[in-house]
Order: C-alpha cells, then sequence, then structure tokens
C-alpha cells in the first residue's frame, strides 16, 4: 500500500543534548573532523547505515540511547568542546576580518550557481561545477568572507546511477524531502515560511519557498517550487536538476537569478545580514539577476541604461565552458514570452532585456538569446577558471569586443581550487599535524602559503610510503564493497561472486579515473588498444590497476554507450580483478577514491578542459597526476611530480588518428616510466624516486590547489575593485557614465587617425634607441577628454601582426585645427631586439570604465596612413 501523505517525525533531543541540532544543521561537520567523530559516536551502526548524514541519524536513534548519551558525561564534555569550538569558528576573526584595509573590502558578497556539491548529505550537484560552487562557499567560511549563497532546491537532484546486466547506466531520481535535508526553511516574523513569486506569462504566477543550509559562517539560500498554491507544471520547476526542455530550463534560470536577489533581499531584510555589494554568477545559468537589479533600480527612478551601468559594476561573470555548445541558448522568442507586460518584470521593454542577450555580432546567431552573452554583457568583471581556459574564452568571446586582439578581451583567469579539508583523508591531515601541529596544518589547507607546506620535506620516506599504501588498502575495501553491490544490483548471486575479494591489490599501482562522461573526456582512450591496456593490467612484475568512475548525461546516449564499452571490458574474467567500473559516482565515492589512488588520470580533448579539479583533490592527498596539458595542468605541470601525456592536436590529424596517437603515448608513459618508477626499489627497500615525487607534488602543488587560494585571488582581484566601482556608481554617475557611452557610440563614427611621424630616420634602429612620435587625429564631436591616444608597440610576424604588445598613452600637443584635427605626441622606447613594429590607436576613456576594450571600440590608422609612419626594425 501507499501512503497518502508524508510527515517527517523528528525526535524529541534531551535538553542536555540539543546542541547537537545545531551541530547537524550547520554543514561545517562535513569537512570537521571532530564534529563528525562525535556526531558518529551517537550510533556507529547508524550512522553508517544514514549515509553519515547527521539530519537522518538523529532521525533515527532511538530513545533510549538519547537517555544514555544524556547522562553520559564524557560524551557531554565532548560536545561542550564541540559546540564551543563551533561557536569561535562562526563568531571569530578570520583572514578576511584582519585585512589591514577592511573598509575596502565588500559589505557583502552574493554567489549565484545552479548547483552546489556541499556533502551527499544535501545531493544538489551533478559534477564539477558544483563541487567548485560548494568549494567556494566552504573556503569563503574558512576565511570569513562574507558571502551568501544562492541556489535551487531540487526535489529529485541529480540521478542515481546503477547498470543494466550488459552494463548500460540506468537512471533513478529518489524523492528528496527538505524536511529530511539539513536544511531550515527561512520564515517570516509570523512564522510563515518566506517566498519569492515570479511572474509567467498570462499573468499567471510561480510561488517558491525559500530554505536555508548553514555552510559553516555562510548562509545557502535555495529555492523550491513544489508548493501546493503552484499548479503542476511550475510545481515541477525545481524538480530535478538539468532536466526538461527549453522552456523548463529557462523557468529554472529565471527562478534562480531573478528569485534569487528576491531571496537574498528577503534574507537580508530577516536576519539584518549586510545587502551585497557584490553579485557573483557562477556560469551563465544565474545571468538573470542581473536584470532584477536593473528592475530594482528601475523603480528607485533610474533609466534603463544607468542602471545598467550601475549594476554592471558590482558584477562578476564567471564562465566554465571552452565551447559554444556548452552554453545554455534559448530561442528569441520563448524568451520574449516571458518577459513584458502580462509576465516578468513588466516595467522594462523586452526589447531591451532580449538585446543583452542576443549573438549580435559576426559568427552569432542572431535569433538566439545566449546566456554567457548576457553574463558578460551584465558584468564588468568576467574571468575564466583557469590560464589556458582564460585564453580559449577570450578568443570564443572575441566577437563582443570588435577591433580588439584577443588578448585584450577583458576577460580574466582565476584558476579554480579545491578544499582541502573536504578532500584530505584524515591520515593525512594527522601526518601534517604531527610535523608542524594540527592549528598549522589546519592553516596550510585553508588560507595557504608555501611556507606551510615546506614542513613536508622533514617527514621521512617510511611516513609517507606507509601512508600512501595504508590509503591503498582502504580504497581496495571500499571497491570491493562497491563492487559487491553493483554485481548483485545488475543480477548476480551470491554464489557466483567470490572473485570480488580478489579483486584489485594494496601493492598493485592504483590509478584513478572518475569525471562526467561527456565524449570530450575520452573515457575509453585508454581502450583503444586493448591488447595493449590488457598487458599492462596483467604484467607479472610491474602490473597496474585502474579504478573508474562516472555519470553520462541522462539524453547522452553516446556517453552511455562509452561506459558500456568500458563496464564489458571490465567484466572480463581475465581483467576484473585489475579494472573496475564503480556506478553512481558522487563526493561520498570520490572522498575514498582520490587519496586511495597512487595516480590521477586525465585525457581530455585539449582545450576542452576548462581547469579540471579532480587532479587537484588526488594531489593533495599525495597522487600524481598523469594528464593531458589541459586546463590547471597546463599551467602547473612539472616533471618533478607528474607525466604529460603528449597530445596530437595538429590540423592535419583527424579523430581517429589523433586518439590512437595520444593512447600510444599514453600506454608508453604508463609502461616505460610510471610503472618502473612505482616499483623501483632503492637500498632501503623503499621506492625512493616515487616517494620523492609525492614529496614534491605535496610541496609544490599543495599551496596553489586550494580554494582557499583561489577565493583570496577572488576577494583581492575581482570582489574588491568591483565593490570600489559599486560604490562609485552612485546614481549621478550612473546617468553620467550612461550618457557619456550614448554620446561616444554615436560619434565614434568620427574617431579617426589622421597622419603619423616618426623621428625614425630608417627601418632599422638599435636597443635603447627612444623615437617621437607625433600623430594627427580626428576626435569629431569628442574631446581629448574622452578618449586615450596610445602607441601600440611590440614584436610583429611576417604579416605584420603585433604579439607581446606594450600600450603607450600619447598626450595632446595642441588643436584642435581648423579642420578639428588635434595633434599628440609622446616616445617610443625600442626596449627589444629583432622585428619590432607599432601602431596607434584611439580608445575610449573615462574614470568609471574597468577596461579600455569595454565599450567595444578602437579607431586604428588606415592603412595610407599607417605606410607613411613605416614599420620600425624589420
Amino acid at each position: 500500500m501507499k501512503a497518502i501523505r508524508r510527515f517527517t517525525v523528528r525526535p524529541v533531543l534531551p535538553e542536555a543534548l540539543h546542541p547537537l541540532s545545531d551541530l547537524a544543521r550547520n554543514l561545517r561537520w562535513s569537512w570537521h573532523a571532530e564534529t563528525r567523530d562525535l556526531l558518529q559516536s551517537v550510533d556507529p551502526e547508524r550512522w553508517a547505515a544514514s549515509g553519515g548524514d547527521p539530519v537522518r541519524l538523529l532521525g533515527s536513534v532511538p530513545p533510549a540511547r538519547l537517555a544514555e548519551l544524556a547522562e553520559d558525561r564524557r560524551f557531554l564534555r565532548r560536545l561542550a568542546a564541540a559546540t564551543d569550538d563551533l561557536a569561535d569558528y562562526l563568531s571569530g576573526d578570520r583572514w578576511y576580518q584582519t585585512r589591514s584595509s577592511d573598509s575596502d573590502l565588500p559589505a557583502a558578497v552574493a554567489y549565484f550557481s545552479p548547483e552546489f556539491g556541499i556533502t551527499a548529505a544535501l545531493p544538489q550537484y551533478s559534477g564539477g561545477l558544483g563541487i567548485l560552487a560548494g568549494d567556494h562557499l566552504k573556503a569563503a567560511s574558512d576565511l570569513g568572507v562574507p558571502l551568501i549563497g544562492v541556489g535551487l532546491l531540487y526535489r529529485h537532484g541529480y540521478f542515481r546511477q546503477t547498470l543494466s546486466r550488459d552494463g548500460w547506466q540506468q537512471e533513478h531520481y529518489p524523492v528528496l524531502d527538505p524536511n529530511e535535508l539539513p536544511v531550515v526553511p527561512l520564515r517570516e516574523p509570523d512564522g510563515t515560511h518566506a517566498r519569492v513569486l515570479l511572474g509567467l506569462p498570462g499573468g499567471r504566477r510561480l510561488q517558491a519557498r525559500i530554505w536555508l543550509a548553514q555552510v559553516g559562517r555562510v548562509p545557502l539560500l535555495m529555492l523550491d517550487s513544489d508548493v501546493e498554491e503552484n499548479d503542476l507544471g511550475e510545481r515541477g520547476v525545481t524538480d530535478r536538476l538539468y532536466g526538461g526542455g527549453s522552456e523548463h530550463r529557462l523557468l529554472q534560470e529565471m527562478l534562480l537569478g531573478i528569485g534569487g536577489v528576491r531571496a537574498v533581499r528577503t534574507y537580508c531584510r530577516l536576519t539584518g545580514h549586510a545587502e551585497p555589494e557584490v553579485f557573483h554568477t557562477n556560469e551563465g545559468h544565474a545571468g538573470f539577476l542581473g536584470l532584477e537589479r536593473i528592475a530594482e533600480l528601475c523603480e528607485g527612478g533610474l533609466d534603463f541604461d544607468s542602471a545598467l551601468e550601475a549594476v554592471r559594476a558590482g558584477t562578476v561573470f564567471t564562465t566554465h565552458t571552452p565551447v559554444p555548445a556548452g552554453i545554455d541558448r534559448f530561442d528569441r522568442e520563448l524568451v520574449a514570452r516571458h518577459f513584458g507586460p502580462d509576465a516578468e518584470l513588466p516595467r522594462i521593454e523586452v526589447e531591451r532585456i532580449l538585446q543583452l542577450g542576443m549573438e549580435t555580432y559576426p559568427g552569432g546567431e542572431p535569433n538566439l538569446f545566449n546566456m554567457a552573452v548576457m553574463g558578460l554583457r551584465l558584468g564588468q568583471r568576467a574571468n575564466g577558471v583557469s590560464l589556458l581556459h582564460g585564453n580559449v574564452s577570450r578568443e570564443m568571446f572575441s566577437g563582443l569586443w570588435p577591433g580588439f586582439d584577443p588578448d585584450e578581451v577583458p576577460i580574466t583567469s582565476v584558476t579554480n581550487g579545491v578544499h582541502a579539508p573536504t578532500w584530505v583523508a584524515p591520515e593525512v591531515f594527522r601526518l601534517g599535524a604531527r610535523q608542524i601541529g594540527a592549528e598549522r596544518t589546519a592553516d596550510a589547507m585553508t588560507v595557504g602559503g608555501p611556507e606551510r607546506w615546506d614542513a613536508i620535506e622533514e617527514i621521512t620516506d617510511q611516513e609517507i610510503w606507509d601512508l600512501r599504501r595504508g590509503l591503498r588498502e582502504q580504497l581496495v575495501l571500499e571497491v570491493r564493497e562497491r563492487l559487491y553491490a553493483s554485481c548483485r544490483q545488475r543480477g548476480a548471486g551470491t554464489a557466483e561472486l567470490g572473485w570480488i575479494d580478489g579483486v584489485l591489490d594494496p601493492d598493485v599501482l592504483t590509478i584513478g579515473f572518475a569525471r562526467r562522461v561527456p565524449s570530450y573526456k575520452r573515457l575509453t582512450l585508454m581502450l583503444r588498444d586493448r591488447d595493449r591496456l590488457m598487458e599492462l593490467l596483467l604484467h607479472p612484475e610491474r602490473p597496474i590497476q585502474i579504478v573508474v568512475a562516472g555519470k553520462a548525461h541522462p539524453a547522452d546516449d553516446g556517453g552511455k554507450r562509452l561506459i558500456q564499452e568500458l563496464v564489458r571490458f571490465a567484466d572480463d574474467p581475465r581483467a576484473r580483478h585489475r579494472i573496475v567500473f564503480l556506478p553512481d559516482y558522487g563526493m561520498a565515492m570520490a572522498q575514498k577514491l582520490y587519496p586511495g589512488c597512487d595516480v590521477w588520470l586525465n585525457n581530455p580533448l585539449r582545450p576542452l578542459e576548462a581547469c579540471g579539479t579532480s587532479g587537484m583533490k588526488a594531489a593533495l592527498n599525495g597522487g600524481l597526476n598523469l594528464s593531458v596539458l589541459d586546463g590547471w595542468w597546463d599551467e602547473w605541470y612539472q616533471p618533478d611530480f607528474g607525466w604529460a601525456i603528449p597530445t596530437a592536436d595538429g590540423a592535419g590529424t583527424d579523430e581517429d588518428r589523433r586518439d590512437d596517437l595520444e593512447a600510444h603515448a599514453l600506454y608508453e608513459l604508463l609502461g616505460q616510466r610510471v610503472a618502473p618508477r612505482f616499483y623501483e626499489r632503492g637500498q632501503g627497500g623503499l621506492p625512493d624516486r616515487w616517494i620523492e615525487m609525492v614529496r614534491r607534488t605535496l610541496m609544490n602543488l599543495g599551496p596553489k590547489v586550494l580554494a582557499g587560494r583561489m577565493v583570496r585571488e577572488y576577494v583581492e582581484r575581482l570582489y574588491t575593485p568591483a565593490a570600489h566601482a559599486h560604490r562609485a556608481m552612485r546614481p549621478d554617475a550612473a546617468r553620467e557614465l550612461a550618457g557619456w557611452k550614448a554620446r561616444v557610440r554615436a560619434a565614434w563614427p568620427g574617431v579617426t587617425v589622421d597622419h603619423l611621424e616618426t623621428s625614425a630616420a630608417s627601418a632599422t634602429a638599435e636597443l635603447g634607441t627612444t623615437l617621437a612620435l607625433r600623430v594627427r587625429v580626428g576626435l569629431g564631436e569628442l574631446a581629448p577628454g574622452d578618449v586615450e591616444v596610445q602607441a601600440v608597440s611590440g614584436r610583429v610576424d611576417s604579416d605584420d601582426r603585433l604579439a607581446d604588445v606594450t600600450a603607450t598613452a600619447l598626450k595632446p600637443a595642441g588643436g584642435p585645427d581648423p579642420d578639428g584635427r588635434w595633434v599628440y605626441e609622446g616616445p617610443l622606447a625600442l626596449d627589444r631586439t629583432g622585428p619590432y613594429g607599432y601602431t596607434v590607436r584611439i580608445l575610449p576613456a573615462h574614470r568609471l570604465l574597468a577596461s579600455g576594450a569595454e565599450l567595444g571600440l578602437v579607431a586604428v590608422p588606415s592603412e595610407e596612413a599607417g605606410e607613411e609612419a613605416g614599420v620600425l626594425m624589420r
């Protein structure tokens, strides 16, 4: 029989145990080992049965056990210590509070993301984007950054994965009851559940409740549309992560962006939290938040253009995709239908909204509304998530800044990081604590700094090897348990599973590969030559073993076929003790997998991995990376602590040939360099050279791959400048900037570079020479205060294209003449040898611009004017 109504019956904790509820509801327990140990000790068996979820645990503990604990003085002392520690963590000064120029820092930052991977107990993530967002919140909490997270609460989360008998991925969507999750409702003063409203076409309304998850010091607001007042369709808006068709996704993103801003306003009103000065859009899904903020300012009396400038000043946009296909794009008419007089934001012209997202640039599709394009147009500051991805992003979006070389497109990069307290095995932490103390080890993992990691030099080889062997053994036991459960679920009987007891060996080189399964990540590259792989797995002296996990998108049959292909290979009785596929990859599995692997494998198509953080988590546990030079590995790889898989990405190489070449390179590395290094023993019987690579990994990569380093970069390079711009953009300043931009755009066709002169007598010159430039320019209806005239110089190639450029401002020296022309002059220092060249350009200039490229306007010499000045040093 099926229940017609569902209740959540909460336990009544004895008064002495009331602090347990606070500890369970603050998700700091998910990365704080002492709190987790205390919660586990409440009832170890039920803790295991709950999957390490303290809310479920406390809901299942018998009253007799609770009464026993309420009288247990030792337990109560531990409870008091954990409670005091949490209070200190929540109220004490941390990195952010000790900054010398506190008044310069943002009062608060709102951080929007479609998914958050905080803990397996709150399954609201699908992959790297969500885990990154969760690590961002945790690191912000550890550093004391006043962040407010904003997301959606999906009733089914992302799918759970099982395998059919023939290895085909199957999806299951368990129902998640918010009352059984570590979230609480945000309530109005009268006790009712706080809500936000969204307008829908035809004058209908979408309601969503606001739930609050406390991530250490950081509140995470999550919107849930499954409320009785909504129609069935609207109730399903937050049904599952990345499900449904275009309109479903559009409604999710409107709720996240527009509803999310309204949720932030509600939270600040109810709690007194400082209003955010900076809004951070983590990928384009939340881009509509800018529209809501424009609407707020228009309600306060600003016109649209002025409100747009005010909103841009305080907005940071992070792009995570290196390919246009990874961006959400909607049909123009679909977006238009959801805005306007009888839908959402009725007082803003629909055409103004559409202009923000349309691909109105060469190569764009003019009928599509692009969420990343809107994010870039609504954010004065933007970044990719690794140095290489920053380069790729500048190329990909260069159409928005015509006339500028990709290097000058105003998209910077902040390389992702991972939250060490979440991903580092307790055994690794304890080894560090024995060396430098628990407090310094915790600081090393949160704030970072290489000096805190140098102490690894003093740890003995034996200690490092014992640590790695112990972590590998734990992984072997975990794999056997999960593999047994998977085989049973696929239909195998107990009698035919005795072989699982021999799966993997704690003394064999262990390689991990776990991630989402889109085609570009090439899950099955290792299978290109199956005989060669089999030789590596079964080598009599230097065998390897591989643990693989990953989910394909439910609509991606190609990804599912890749999984099936690998599962069938792993089912082969000859190899099944050396290679396994574990279904249902998620945070709980990952926290065992990363520490237990000796080598982390990553072989995407370069440069399609924006950053990739799984290898960072392995590195923090002493795992070595074996990867294509893509994402973060391209930036930080050194042969001291890992291996680079060569890429065959020449223009003349077809896909099959490329995969064959790169697979061959992978086999060669594994067979000739990786495995021999692991099994080679020095005089003391230890793999000395391998252990040294582990040591270098920890010392060199440890401080770099931290989410704490990442968040500090965001604060210093993006959040603080955005807060300053936000404060400067008062209504009068916003009106001034909007009016100035309109005037400059209208007048720009009249801006010209008419004549160039130089003191160079010939096409060669000596290093150290300074040339005098004299330029005559036409500014039309603009004045010198509206522009900057620059000499741009650098190396030149055979086509006279400039590279490694330096821009030097020239100064007005006279004008206007009778023709309205101005003269600019300045020196040009020849500071490098070889082919060298220069040009002159004119850019808009205003004190409130973040970049000279912001308007996408530039005037350069005509070919005739350039020929008069000549090219230097060719």
